[in-house]
């Protein structure tokens, strides 16, 4: 069995604050390491696969403690998605509808979609194999029978 090292209080601060912010220098420093170069210092501790067994070990154990569910997550991120992809009516002076316009920025719906697309899995999926390549006839190709 392989034995892990155990990680000294500066470095088990060092991954907690690493974790909270994922900005090395910053995490040193606010571990109490004194050095006029703490990049390399959070470099060094970066390199140390004990260290970063940690780092990955805390994370493991933040996620199973929020214990969400993925029917609520994808709930949510339809709910982000209609909400900022609803449109309204464009009527004229008349009340005749023209048209649609967004109501919001449609920026967080598109991204809303695409996280669960990922989380679904719709992109790796492939193309159907009964897809059809379209033709386009234009003018310089178009001859009497085809009209």
């Amino acid at each position: 069995m392989l034995k892990m090292k155990n990680l000294t209080p500066q470095q088990k601060k060092f991954v907690s604050e690493y974790i909270k912010s994922l900005d090395g220098e910053f995490s040193a420093k606010n571990a109490g390491y004194k050095s006029k170069n703490l990049k390399e210092i959070s470099n060094q501790l970066l390199s140390k696969d004990f260290v970063i067994n940690e780092i990955k070990l805390q994370i493991k154990k933040q996620i199973s403690a929020l214990n969400v569910n993925k029917g609520y997550v994808i709930q949510k991120l339809l709910q982000i998605a209609e909400f900022s992809l609803e449109e309204e009516e464009i009527l004229d002076k008349d009340g005749c509808p023209t048209g649609k316009r967004k109501l919001r920025d449609t920026a967080a719906g598109l991204k809303a979609l695409e996280s669960l697309c990922k989380y679904l899995g719709i992109n790796n999926q492939k193309p159907e194999d009964n897809y059809n390549e379209a033709k386009i006839i234009t003018i310089s190709n178009l001859d009497d029978n085809k009209i």
